[in-house]
C-alpha cells in the first residue's frame, strides 16, 4: 500500500504534517507539566494522563518522522524532484499503531479519571471502555497494512464492533454520571466525548482511502489524516481536561482559587503594561 514514488509537493505534504504533529505533542505535554499544580491533587491523576499521552505520541511521531525520511530519497539538488523508496528501507505503519494501542485506552481513562466519581463507577466504566479501545486498535492493524481489499474490509468491520460499544458507553451510561458534575463543566465534558468520536471519526475515512485506488495522493492524505486526528485527539482534549480539573478545582477549593487568582491577575497586569508601553 505504501507508494513506490511521491512527488516534491506530496513529500513535503507528509513531511510537514509530521513535524506539526510532533510540535502540538511535545509542547503541549510540556504545558501540562508545568501547569499540573494549578490543580487540585484529586485531578492531577487525569492531567498526568494527558500529558502521558501527548509524550508518547511525541516520541512515537519522532519515530514515524525518521523512518519517512528514511524510507524516501532523492537524488536532485536541494530535494526538488521526485523521492523514491530507499532499497531495503520501507516506511513503519506499525508506530502509529503501537501509538493508539497505549494511547487510545489513556484517552479514555483521562475522561473518567477528571470525573472524579465514586471508586466503583469509576472501575465499572475503565472495565468497559479500555479492553474495548485495546480491542478496536488491534483489530485494525490486519487490515492496515494488507493489501488484499477483503482483508482490509473485514477487520475494518470487526474494529467497529468494540467502537460502537464505545459510543454505547459513553453516550449512555456515562450521560448518567455527567449529571452529577458541576454545571460550569457539564458542557465542556459533553462536548469532550463528541470531539473524541468526530478526531476517531477520522481514522476509518483515512484508513479506506487506499481502497478508493488513489495511488500516492490517496496514502498522502491518510498519513495527513491521521496526523489531525492526533492532533485533536490527543493534543486538544488533553487541554480541555486541563481546563475541566482546573474549573473544579477552583469550585470545589475557594483558598486553592484564591491562591491562584492573583497569579493570573499579575500576568493580565503586566500584559496591559506592555500594551500602554
Amino acid at each position: 500500500m505504501i507508494p513506490d514514488l511521491l512527488t516534491a509537493g506530496q513529500f513535503a505534504t507528509v513531511y510537514n504534517a509530521l513535524s506539526l504533529v510532533i510540535a502540538a505533542q511535545l509542547f503541549t505535554a510540556i504545558f501540562l507539566v508545568v501547569s499540573l499544580p494549578r490543580v487540585l491533587a484529586r485531578y492531577r491523576p487525569a492531567v498526568t494522563v494527558a500529558l502521558i499521552v501527548c509524550g508518547i505520541a511525541a516520541y512515537h511521531y519522532f519515530r514515524i518522522f525518521d523512518s519517512f525520511t528514511a524510507a524516501f530519497t532523492t537524488d536532485s539538488v536541494g530535494g526538488t524532484g521526485e523521492y523514491t523508496q530507499a532499497v531495503g528501507v520501507a516506511f513503519n505503519e506499525g508506530y502509529r499503531y503501537v501509538d493508539w494501542l497505549l494511547t487510545v485506552p489513556l484517552l479514555l481513562v483521562e475522561l473518567v479519571a477528571v470525573l472524579a466519581l465514586a471508586r466503583a463507577m469509576q472501575n465499572r466504566l475503565l472495565l468497559q471502555l479500555v479492553p474495548a479501545s485495546i480491542l478496536m486498535i488491534a483489530l485494525g492493524y490486519p487490515g492496515e497494512v494488507s493489501g488484499d481489499l477483503v482483508v482490509r474490509t473485514v477487520f475494518g468491520i470487526l474494529s467497529t464492533i468494540p467502537f460502537l460499544f464505545i459510543l454505547y458507553v459513553l453516550f449512555v451510561q456515562l450521560s448518567k454520571s455527567l449529571a452529577l458534575q458541576p454545571e460550569a463543566v457539564r458542557g465542556t465534558l459533553s462536548r469532550l466525548r463528541f470531539l473524541l468520536v468526530l478526531s476517531w471519526g477520522v481514522y476509518p475515512i483515512a484508513y479506506l482511502l487506499p481502497a478508493l485506488d488513489l495511488g500516492a495522493d490517496g496514502w498522502v492524505w491518510k498519513q495527513v489524516g491521521y496526523s489531525i486526528a492526533d492532533i485533536v485527539a490527543k493534543a486538544v482534549y488533553g487541554l480541555l481536561i486541563y481546563q475541566v480539573a482546573k474549573t473544579k478545582s477552583w469550585l470545589e477549593d475557594p483558598k486553592f482559587a484564591e491562591h491562584e487568582r492573583p497569579l493570573v491577575g499579575s500576568v493580565r497586569r503586566v500584559a496591559d503594561l506592555d500594551k500602554a508601553a
